[in-house]
């Protein structure tokens, strides 16, 4: 049975765009997919700033975009506990953004013990729950807290737990780190994960977009992070197709009974706006029936490459 996809979920960094500029295809497919009426919401798990910050920036780059679109893992996370557990005080290893969502949601966030030396044993006073995510001024007085406030019994969520977030000319350190060297210090590992690869962020998403997650498409830019089993294949198993941009060498497809991901040079979204051409050309019968896909991946990838990148200028912008 055909399925048409209706809304899309878009990560942001290093799919859409990277650093200050978009990614080459990236504007031209977003807005040829909300000329026909698609949905649309961008998740990141990058907690650095605010919903509206990021709606700010699309917009800067030609994607006109509301506060309300984006989904951050610091909203998620903000938004979980405070519904959950906001009673909890928090000790939060993140910037300046962070604390102050989470702080707007009503949550207790904990200050720095400046009073205590950084290199002696920090008495973390007060400190239910040690949160842990990106944050580029990580010193030790940051580790220690967390690692003293984690010995004591205090309770741990992440924000995300991206090895690297991707950057001009490489990447940089990101949250996963710090939460593997707490880890192996402390013992325990956060019990809960509010960004990518969790289902609750894809969860989140599809709620804002107000479809059935059949009718729905991920386009990601790492395998890792949006097919990874253990937290997001349970909700990625029931999503019309999970697409995925590729940043590094690899396998060009990769498949299985209950889902796809594709991996191009440019934003693969294209794939949809070529269902049509696909079927008129006789490529496939039916673009979304994932057994054809399978069968003739190669024609079909040559020809969104062919087809598309080059009269929709997505690898000219």
């Amino acid at each position: 049975m055909k399925t048409h996809v209706d809304g899309f979920v878009f990560d942001l960094d290093g799919t859409v765009y990277l650093g200050e500029h978009a990614l080459p295809g990236a504007v031209d497919a977003l807005l040829a997919l909300r000329q026909n009426g698609k949905r649309i919401v961008f998740v990141s798990n990058k907690p650095l700033q605010t919903r509206s910050d990021y709606a700010a920036k699309l917009t800067g780059l030609g994607i006109p975009v509301e506060a309300d679109d984006v989904i951050t893992s610091g909203f998620v996370l903000g938004h979980y506990l405070a519904k959950t557990e906001p009673q909890l005080r928090l000790y939060v290893i993140g910037e300046t953004g962070l604390r102050d969502e989470l702080r707007g949601y009503g949550l207790t966030v904990v200050d720095e013990f400046m009073g205590q030396d950084p290199q002696q044993v920090i008495q973390p006073l007060n400190v239910d729950a040690v949160v842990v995510a990106f944050d580029r001024t990580l010193d030790y007085r940051k580790l220690n807290t967390a690692y003293q406030a984690l010995r004591k019994g205090a309770r741990f969520f992440a924000t995300n737990a991206d090895k690297a977030c991707p950057m001009p000319g490489g990447a940089i350190p990101d949250a996963g780190g710090t939460i593997a060297a707490l880890g192996h210090m402390t013992g325990p590992k956060p019990e809960m994960l509010a960004g990518k690869p969790s289902a609750l962020m894809m969860q989140v998403a599809l709620e804002k977009l107000g479809l059935p997650s059949k009718r729905c498409m991920m386009v990601g830019d790492r395998p890792f992070m949006q097919v990874r089993k253990k937290y997001f294949l349970p909700v990625a198993r029931k999503f019309g197709m999970v697409i995925q941009q590729g940043i590094r060498s690899g396998d060009i497809w990769a498949s299985d009974s209950t889902h796809t991901v594709i991996s191009l040079s440019a934003l693969t979204v294209f794939y949809f706006a070529a269902a049509p051409l696909l079927k008129a050309s006789g490529i496939i019968k039916d673009p979304y029936q994932k057994s054809q896909l399978s069968r003739r991946k190669k024609e079909v990838l040559d020809f969104i490459q062919r087809a598309l990148f080059k009269n929709h200028g997505a690898g000219s912008q």
